[in-house]
């Protein structure tokens, strides 16, 4: 849809790009940030995927997580891995 004022729409336009363009900037400097404390971890000896997990556990709700803990539980059983 192309706006009929073309001078402050296409200002708007470019504003809004260029905030965009900052802030994609930002996002890939704290991915790089994280991957770097992951870094520092694994230096001192803990497991960057385990690390990943227990964030991604600690995102959950208690009830979701001790649906997937008991639902894990049974398919190792199933398959006798316990």
């Amino acid at each position: 849809m192309a706006p009929e004022n073309g001078g402050s729409a296409d200002d708007r336009l470019r504003l809004l790009i260029e905030r965009i363009e900052r802030l994609e900037e930002e996002k890939k400097g704290i991915g790089d940030d994280i991957k770097d404390v992951y870094s520092e971890g694994k230096s001192a000896g803990y497991d960057a995927k385990i690390m990943k997990m227990i964030i991604g556990l600690r995102k959950m709700k208690p009830h979701d997580r001790q649906e997937m803990d008991a639902i894990l539980e049974l398919y190792k059983s199933a398959l006798g891995m316990d």
